[in-house]
């Protein structure tokens, strides 16, 4: 079945970011682990928000981003995502569906807020995440459309989901959906905090094929099999995985099968502003090359070319359009 509605569609968290540059006093005054996801409630979001300096805001979450970046390169994309109908709710749908992406998730009419992200950047472009879930914890499985999963090449699922119990409904449902439609399933590991909690979980989500590709850094996977050694954990990832792709910062990206370790180079860049996102444009990039049919090392150049561009201003989403500087690249669109 190759008639698809989509290219990718992804399920995450809908979460709206916060941005500020800040030091290291401020992350010890708070009691923040630089460099990782921290999961807040209501309370804590308001201090944190008191104490942060002028802010840049935007619409985030870490799906919502690589699909953005998916849309940018020309690719036809869609969000599963759940947001109040608040102000900051309204605000994130006008943004994602302004970016070319289809998103047709109900927002809730009571409970939580939509959801936070305060996003401290260091000076060495570090980011450190304080989330507080809010209405994208109501995630259910009936806000997966079955239509429009089986619709879509490559359903795209963030390792954060896991959280919530319901949001975990959502995405084992999207998968089986998937599968029967003969789709492709991708998942990224989001956080080596998170790896750390569901560590079991997503290594036998791999292991029964309930996903077939997995993007994960190099902290998450030492993390997901517990060694510091890299050839250790890649060796078992090309054992648990039809698919892995390894993002190394500066030393670019592995891409793993069971018979073969393609190494793409980092794409160079002038200078380092803000990790946030990398991770998610990397995908983006990955995942449009897969769709493309462009080949492993075609696609690992396309996710390095989309971190690049995102790594170098502050936020999440690009500021090109990605389309155009991969054509400049000499890339495949």
């Amino acid at each position: 079945m190759t008639d698809a509605k989509y290219d990718v569609l992804g399920i995450g968290n809908a979460i709206f970011d916060v941005l500020v540059r800040t030091d290291e006093g401020f992350l010890a005054a708070h009691g923040m682990t630089k460099g990782g996801m921290a999961l807040i409630d209501e309370a804590r979001a308001a201090a944190i928000y008191r104490d942060m300096g002028p802010a840049t805001e935007m619409s985030g979450g870490s799906a919502a981003n690589t699909i953005v970046g998916v849309a940018s390169l020309g690719a036809r994309a869609a969000y599963v995502g759940k947001v109040r109908d608040d102000q900051i709710g309204r605000m994130y749908i006008h943004d994602i569906r302004a970016a070319g992406v289809a998103f047709e998730t109900r927002a809730a009419l009571d409970g939580p807020a939509t959801g936070c992200s305060y996003i401290l950047v260091t000076p060495d472009g570090e980011r450190t995440m304080n989330t507080y879930l809010g209405a994208a914890q109501e995630l259910t499985p009936d806000d997966i459309d079955p239509a429009e999963i089986a619709a879509s090449s490559i359903i795209y699922l963030e390792g954060y989901l896991w959280d919530p119990k319901s949001a975990k409904d959502a995405f084992v449902k999207a998968s089986t959906i998937a599968h029967k439609a003969g789709r492709q399933v991708a998942l990224t590991m989001s956080d080596s905090f998170c790896v750390d909690r569901y560590r079991g979980e997503f290594i036998d989500l791999m292991r029964n094929g309930t996903v077939d590709l997995v993007f994960a850094n190099e902290a998450e996977l030492h993390s997901l099999y517990q060694t510091s050694d890299f050839a250790t954990a890649l060796k078992q990832l090309r054992t648990d995985a039809k698919l892995g792709v390894v993002t190394r910062s500066e030393k670019g990206c592995v891409v793993a099968s069971k018979d073969s370790v393609v190494e793409v180079p980092a794409f160079p860049i002038e200078k380092m502003v803000d990790t946030t996102g990398a991770g998610d444009l990397f995908a983006a990039g990955f995942l449009f090359g897969l769709v493309r049919g462009a080949g492993h090392d075609a696609a690992g150049r396309l996710g390095a070319l989309a971190a690049a561009e995102v790594i170098q201003h502050i936020g999440a989403r690009p500021q090109v359009s990605l389309k155009e500087l991969a054509k400049s690249n000499g890339l495949p669109v």
